[in-house]
């Protein structure tokens, strides 16, 4: 009886044990589950902020765009600075040769019949070594006078390489008169557009008309042509400074409203001293 009674306390006791740990077993499983719920929407929002934060980063130039921008770049460099050199030896090789321009003979491996600083004189003619009658530069360029020294020195050289430079250009002369800081006659040592012409001679006063600028031209028959510049709209952007002037051009820039003032305001003293002296009053 007694060992009955211990069994059946210890069974009661096994099965208090038992429901207790059900009993736990959900809660603990429902936690585990909460926590990984809790967990998956963290990992949701780290990757919508991945995706969000990527544009941010897109803008940032790569490697291969830089290089790019630095080709691009270094390719627009060059056909600038091309356009440029090619103006200006657009300008040397069609220069016409005149008295005070400077040129440079080179007969090549040939040093005895090289000559440099030639400073044409006003007849037009100059001097080298087996020529002594000289050679007709004026009116010429440098290429036609390097062929005409080739000729002459066929006689004496087999196969003469001749090249001729101009060194400095004295001959092409334009003016700027009127309205501007310092009008005057000046040397064109390089091709020059009406507006450069202008800044040469110290800009437009403020008496001077920019829309009325024109440039007189000779032409064939000897008579001189205006041809109308507005100066005023190519500083706006508004016309392109594709004007470029010819040798002996004059750039002119009339008066505006401003100088008519000062005339009248130059003539007020005289008027008063004359009614003054007239007695009036």
């Amino acid at each position: 009886m007694k060992k009955l009674l211990t069994q059946t306390i210890v069974l009661a006791s096994a099965l208090m044990i038992t429901g207790s740990v059900l009993a736990q077993s959900p809660s603990t499983t429902r936690q585990r589950r909460t926590a990984s719920e809790a967990t998956q929407p963290a990992a949701t929002d780290a990757s919508a902020v991945t995706p969000a934060s990527a544009p941010a980063s897109t803008p940032a130039s790569t490697p291969a765009d830089v290089k790019a921008d630095a080709q691009t770049n270094s390719g627009n460099q060059p056909s600038e600075e091309d356009a440029i050199v090619q103006s200006y030896n657009n300008f040397f090789s069609t220069y016409k040769l005149g008295p005070e321009d400077i040129i440079s003979v080179t007969v090549f491996a040939q040093d005895r019949y090289s000559r440099s600083g030639i400073k044409i004189p006003p007849s037009g003619r100059i001097s080298l070594a087996l020529i002594p009658d000289g050679i007709f530069v004026n009116g010429k360029t440098v290429d036609q006078v390097s062929e005409l020294i080739k000729k002459r020195y066929d006689e004496y050289i087999l196969t003469p390489q001749v090249s001729v430079s101009l060194d400095q250009a004295g001959s092409y002369r334009y003016s700027v008169i009127g309205d501007v800081a310092q009008p005057g006659i000046r040397l064109m040592t390089r091709r020059l557009s009406v507006t450069e012409a202008i800044a040469e001679a110290g800009g437009v006063l403020q008496t001077g008309d920019k829309k009325k600028v024109y440039v007189l031209r000779k032409q064939a028959n000897g008579n001189l042509q205006p041809i109308p510049v507005n100066v005023a709209a190519i500083y706006r952007g508004k016309a392109p400074d594709s004007i470029y002037l010819n040798p002996g051009d004059q750039v002119v820039v009339p008066g505006n409203k401003w100088k008519v003032f000062d005339k009248i305001s130059g003539f007020l003293p005289i008027l008063s001293f004359a009614r003054i002296f007239a007695g009036g009053f």
